[in-house]
């Protein structure tokens, strides 16, 4: 896999997982909380701003 489709997969799983935490209805979820913050380390060491990117 290239570095661009790293990314690219990354971001879309990063998207996913924003767009499950907005319909959670603010309901506490622990375990999504925790894959976001890994998401987002992924893409920070990838060099991906993820403010841009955030809902």
């Amino acid at each position: 896999m290239s570095d661009k489709e790293l990314i690219t997969t990354t971001i879309d799983r990063y998207t996913d997982l924003q767009q499950i935490k907005k319909a959670n209805g603010g309901h506490e979820n622990e375990m999504l909380d925790y894959l976001i913050k890994v998401t987002t380390a992924k893409l920070s060491s990838l060099g991906v701003n993820v403010e841009d990117i955030t809902l």
